[in-house]
């Protein structure tokens, strides 16, 4: 018991550390909730450690020739085939829905994927009148996407509706950017101003939370859910469009990570 209590005391303070110096802070609520379940998932991620250190090949490549956001891209569909192989995984749920993106428009609400994790349009199930085939092989998974033909307005209506408590990144807030590629970047360990780049104080929003090098805000003066629900209806850009740098490496971007099985 005493390792416990030891083992969990510098995540205290940690915790304790980022809620009183937090600039925009998130509900405490939801930061217990976050800590615990770090805490009870501990021991997935040392066995997803161990998952990584058998089975996935070395890197043969030296990381100075590739970019932070390249190398996350090419690493993240590794630790999820590895986590879905260690633990048998028939199925994994997840949050993309149709309109985020291209290839996501094409995406069934069972997706199936093959014994290594990959996507094959040909192996796709028709969803007739939402009726779903669930059946595998052994090997193979389902990615469910519950959400699949909700849209972002969807989403704000069902969070203003229930007044739902979400964190203040959401809402337009003060944040030192710098525009990179079309985006704005919030500025921080990971980003920094690089040759003409002068770093700006905006008012602006996140439309969607990700990779901090990979994701962008939008300049915006919506402080609530209404103001969001308002912004959104005249909207001509997907949040993922507008805002996700890990889409934009090539037209087919999101095509080839789902087929190398990222989502």
């Amino acid at each position: 018991m005493l390792e416990v209590l030891v083992g969990l005391l510098p995540g205290l303070i940690w915790l304790s550390f980022y809620l009183k110096e937090d600039l925009h802070p998130e509900p405490k609520r939801l930061l217990l909730l976050t800590f615990l379940a770090g805490a009870g998932f501990s021991v997935i991620a040392l066995v997803l450690q161990l998952a990584v250190n058998n089975f996935l090949p070395p890197l043969n490549f030296a990381p100075t020739s590739f970019s932070l956001r390249e190398i996350v891209t090419l690493v993240l569909p590794l630790f999820i085939l590895a986590a879905i192989e260690e633990f048998r995984f028939d199925c994994c749920i997840g949050g993309a829905r149709r309109d985020e993106e291209k290839a996501r428009a094409k995406e069934r609400v069972y997706s199936h994927r093959d014994e290594f994790g990959q996507w094959d349009p040909k192996m796709q199930r028709p969803e007739l009148w939402s009726l779903y085939n669930g059946r595998i092989h052994q090997g193979e998974h389902m990615r469910i996407f519950p959400l699949s033909n909700w849209t972002e307005l969807d989403i704000w209506h069902y969070l203003h509706r229930e007044e739902i408590e979400i964190p203040s990144i959401y809402f337009a807030h003060e944040r030192e950017v710098v525009e990179r590629d079309g985006m704005l970047l919030s500025v921080g360990p990971e980003i920094q101003p690089k040759g003409n780049e002068t770093p700006l104080k905006k008012m602006v929003r996140f439309r969607t939370v990700g990779d901090r090098t990979q994701t962008g805000c939008v300049e915006s003066e919506a402080t609530d859910t209404a103001a969001i629900i308002d912004e959104i209806a005249i909207a001509k850009v997907t949040e993922r469009g507008a805002t996700r740098g890990d889409d934009r490496f090539s037209e087919a971007a999101m095509e080839d990570r789902k087929k190398e099985g990222y989502f």
